[in-house]
């Protein structure tokens, strides 16, 4: 322990004492003082090895020290910028967001030129939002603004058809496909992790297997990863896995699948198919999925999917802004008309939709490749209570209360677990050497306190958050300077 003392005693700046230091990589908790030097941990040793030598302590008794949580899918690359305090991430312990998920990215496209900007592209905000045609501007953006989050980012594939196709209804032409092959190229030069996809999505519906293939294999040289939103996450949720496994293989990437459910009444406990296939694939190739803890999904409102067997929330509506928060069905009887006229109404707008089973949610969380991601919408009038409870409920009613797995797997599935995955170096892991993005919560306590009617009331429990060796949460208040960066993968920027 001498080594300790002396490396942390002259030098720390921060030393937080007498926590239970869960350190992301699945380990038991385990008593211990961690020293902080700039923006990165200098020792962590055990109880009262570390002198503090004029530096400010921290008294973590009674609380669980844990690397800062990883929000493995997030729609917050602008809210990045315009709201650069991210309150919603921030006070649940999050420090670092992936954003550009979905096939959904704010770079690079230049939305200006656009009278307005196609669904689902403004889930992240209206076409003057998109003000970013390389990943080097919004990179350079974000380092600007200095948010109070790290940001990793993805392209979309989305983004990328908007930006060089007329017509997004057809399969990519060799030209565009070449198009955004050098888009994404530079986007990777510039510090982008990887490629993702919303096969899902009407403007991403009709690119096939190839044209993903095509677009996607540029990510190895740079060693990037490819994430999808799947084609189908209903009644053709194993074929839409076979085919992510398939762009896997040909464009030798790792994948990870997002938000991993089983969507619809009919496909309920289908999560005993798709978890052994993944399992399957995950014997030959690199596939890894996250998940929320929430039986209800988010997206915009769309009269397609309207046929009245789920419970249908409208989350926000351009022509009737009053309305977000209302169900659906409440909404059509009020108008007497049909659920999917009402639909048309309200559009553009979004809703939460109450489609997945909660005994699959279970499944898919205990699963232990399942790394936690919100994917909450930041941009919502009424939004899900994902964007500010995913991570406590994670940790207080799933492994505290359901007992569902113990606290260190949880916190693995939100840190160590994520950074790994997506290749976030020095991240998710508390240890010597690695960046000062901490969390301290009271295992007793932490709980989400958002609900579907109520869904921005913060979480209980997250009493201090660091980011990057600067305190930006504490005693349920932002604090100090803003300290996040945009982070490469396989090399986060030293600033």
């Amino acid at each position: 322990m001498t080594d300790a003392r002396d490396k942390a005693g002259d030098g720390a700046d921060l030393l937080v004492q007498n926590g239970l230091v869960i350190d992301g990589t699945g380990a038991p908790p385990r008593a211990a003082d961690v020293a902080i030097c700039g923006d990165r941990i200098a020792a962590v040793a055990a109880p009262g090895s570390i002198e503090a030598n004029g530096a400010t302590v921290i008294d973590a008794a009674g609380q669980a020290v844990a690397p800062g949580f990883i929000d493995s899918h997030t729609h917050d690359d602008n809210a990045v910028l315009t709201t650069p305090d991210m309150v919603p991430k921030l006070s649940q312990g999050v420090t670092t967001v992936v954003v550009g998920n979905c096939g959904i990215s704010l770079s690079p496209l230049d939305g200006r030129r656009y009278e307005s900007m196609v669904p689902p592209l403004n889930l992240l905000g209206d076409n003057a939002s998109y003000l970013f045609d390389s990943v080097a501007a919004y990179a350079e953006a974000v380092d600007t603004v200095r948010p109070r989050v790290n940001v990793a980012a993805l392209v979309g594939h989305m983004t990328l058809r908007v930006g060089v196709m007329d017509d997004l209804d057809r399969r990519a032409t060799a030209a565009e496909i070449g198009q955004m092959q050098e888009r994404l190229r530079a986007g990777l030069d510039a510090g982008a992790i990887g490629f993702s996809t919303g096969l899902f999505y009407k403007p991403n519906a009709a690119a096939d297997t190839d044209e993903v293939v095509e677009v996607a294999s540029v990510l190895a040289a740079a060693g990037g990863i490819y994430v999808t939103h799947m084609r189908d996450e209903h009644a053709r949720v194993t074929q839409s896995l076979e085919e992510t496994f398939e762009i896997g293989q040909r464009a030798k990437v790792p994948v990870v699948i997002s938000h991993h459910k089983c969507a619809g009444p009919l496909n309920w406990g289908r999560s005993r198919e798709t978890l052994p296939m993944i399992d399957a694939a995950r014997t030959h190739q690199a596939v890894g999925l996250d998940a929320y803890p929430y039986a209800a999904g988010s997206t915009v409102l769309d009269p397609d999917l309207v046929d009245d067997e789920i419970r249908i929330m409208v989350s926000w509506s351009i022509p009737h802004p009053q309305l977000a928060g209302l169900d659906l069905s409440v909404i059509a009887k009020l108008w007497a008309c049909s659920s999917r006229e009402a639909a048309r109404r309200l559009s553009p707008a979004g809703a939460i939709y109450f489609q997945i089973d909660e005994a699959d949610v279970r499944r898919i969380l205990a699963y232990p490749p399942t790394m936690i991601g919100s994917d909450g919408l930041p941009h919502d009038t009424h939004p899900h209570p994902r964007l500010w409870g995913t991570f406590p409920r994670v940790l207080g009613h799933y492994s505290r209360d359901l007992g569902l797995f113990p606290l260190e797997q949880a916190v693995h599935k939100m840190t160590g677990l994520t950074a790994a995955t997506f290749g976030l170096t020095d991240r998710g892991e508390l240890r010597a050497g690695a960046y000062a993005d901490l969390v301290l919560f009271d295992p007793a306590k932490v709980i989400d306190r958002a609900t579907f009617d109520e869904p921005c009331r913060p979480a209980h429990g997250i009493d201090l958050v660091m980011v990057n060796g600067e305190i930006a949460w504490r005693d349920g208040a932002v604090s100090g300077e803003r300290s996040g960066r945009f982070v490469k993968r396989g090399a986060a920027l030293d600033r």
